[in-house]
């Protein structure tokens, strides 16, 4: 039987002051690295362009959060990966726990979600935001409610994923709101999804939402509207001639631009 392959993958838009380090790590413990340059304008496109160890598919010009996980997840699926690892590149996920995600990932596990409230999550550097904690927390109950999982933590970006469970899934939330769609997806195809505790770890940087959604409460009432939008569609089935995720997604080093 051959051994599973493995992908780890990174959203980045404007992370040159964490890349080199976070990259360092991730590479000392993950096999193939994948970096989504999500259009970045500051140094992070010339640091990348200096590594000859991972391999980078830019977006031009910048997409989104949710757009590079969507690449990712197609660049995983067409080069005939197993197991996909996302991790953020902002120094607030430990790269050293990857092989441990991807080892929970096995037998009817389709998705290994990262929680950073768990009983036996571990807290270091500062609090987390009021408003990010609270938002969580509220958006966490309601999908549960809405889709009837047990979910600690319906925001983390560090999670394990088997790819073929990926395949049936129609993502286009293309804002950091898209995880909340992949929770619609993954409850409407049955997916199965387990939690493993990681570490709460805030770092002494201010995160921009884009625009209004810097407001709290704008971004909870968004947040909301994703979910409706992404359970009213969730019953209807598009033909792949109609949407494909993956449409557009080229070689690596090559920008994928905007669509639509």
């Amino acid at each position: 039987m051959r051994s599973q392959r493995l992908l780890t993958a990174l959203p980045v838009y404007n992370e040159q002051e964490h890349l080199p380090k976070v990259l360092d790590e991730v590479v000392r413990h993950a096999d193939d690295v994948l970096v989504v340059d999500d259009g970045s304008s500051d140094d992070t496109p010339r640091l990348l362009a200096s590594r000859d160890d991972i391999q980078v598919v830019t977006h031009d010009p910048n997409r989104g959060y949710g757009a590079a996980m969507r690449t990712a997840f197609c660049y995983a699926k067409k080069h005939g990966y197993d197991l996909l690892v996302t991790i953020d590149c902002d120094g607030q996920h430990e790269p050293q726990r990857i092989r441990e995600l991807a080892a929970m990932c096995k037998g009817d596990v389709d998705i290994v979600s990262g929680s950073r409230y768990l009983a036996d999550s571990t807290a270091s550097g500062l609090a987390a935001p009021q408003d990010r904690k609270a938002i969580n927390q509220t958006i966490t109950r309601e999908i549960n409610e809405r889709l009837g999982f047990s979910l600690t933590d319906a925001f983390c970006g560090f999670k394990a994923y088997r790819v073929a469970a990926l395949r049936p899934l129609q993502l286009r939330e293309d804002g950091y709101a898209m995880p909340l769609e992949l929770w619609v997806q993954a409850a409407y195809h049955g997916l199965n999804v387990i939690e493993a505790a990681v570490p709460l770890i805030y770092l002494d940087e201010k995160r921009s939402f884009g625009g209004e959604l810097d407001d709290a409460q704008r971004r909870l009432r968004h947040y909301r509207e994703v979910i409706d939008r992404a359970q009213a569609r969730a019953g209807v089935r598009h033909p792949a001639a109609d949407f494909d995720p993956c449409a557009g997604l080229v070689a690596p080093g090559v920008a994928v631009p905007a669509v639509g």
